[in-house]
């Protein structure tokens, strides 16, 4: 079974259904004992870091995120989901993030001729065997909803990156975590391959 973690943000709904569609049962929780039990976790979401973390933190998951992470559970942050993974956000001065990954979200920087919001399509390069690539050839493209991405401390954890106004890290894995700033739910079949390798993962083997 795999856990959407419920935390009252968005685009959840769409994550379960691309499971679903691909075969793989899944459930949308806050319970922490459904989320320690669940073969793989996933924390999408999409809005504010500040206001996110203060329901992450006011429902109690917080412990819970990274209870299942040191369990070797395959989890896996998309959009909102992966910037709550880094320390800290220029979005919400102040606010702790989960630091799962060492590093800053940062706002994409501005260019003539680029809106930000970056909303679309967008390929990618991918720079390591990432398992969730697996598959996955050339520079696939992939869909975007964001005006931030992570200014990961430690690029030898970035799996993909794309260029928009400038290069952005997009991407990033470490051991059983894997985080997207793009919505590979939304992404076609490109992105359906990503979530299907995700959900074959097991748990400790990675």
């Amino acid at each position: 079974m795999i856990a959407i973690i419920d935390y009252g943000a968005g685009n959840l709904k769409s994550v379960q259904k691309a499971f679903s569609y691909l075969g793989f049962e899944s459930v949308i929780t806050s319970e922490p004992e459904t989320i320690l039990s669940a073969s793989h976790v996933v924390l999408p979401g999409v809005g504010s870091f500040g206001e996110a973390m203060h329901k992450l933190d006011a429902a109690g998951l917080r412990e819970t995120i990274h209870k299942a992470i040191d369990s070797g559970v395959p989890f896996l942050g998309i959009c909102l989901g992966l910037q709550l993974l880094f320390e800290e956000s220029e979005e919400s001065p102040g606010v702790k993030g989960l630091g799962v990954f060492r590093g800053k979200v940062v706002k994409i920087p501005p260019k003539v001729g680029y809106k930000i919001p970056h909303m679309g399509w967008n390929s990618i390069e991918m720079n390591r065997e990432c398992p969730l690539f697996k598959g996955i050839e050339g520079e696939p493209y992939v869909y975007f909803v964001h005006s931030y991405y992570p200014d990961a401390e430690d690029d030898s954890v970035v799996c993909a990156r794309t260029h928009y106004t400038d290069t952005l890290k997009v991407g990033a894995w470490k051991k059983n975590v894997f985080a997207m700033q793009f919505h590979p739910e939304k992404s076609s079949d490109v992105g359906l391959m990503m979530l299907k390798n995700f959900a074959g993962l097991e748990r400790g083997t990675l």
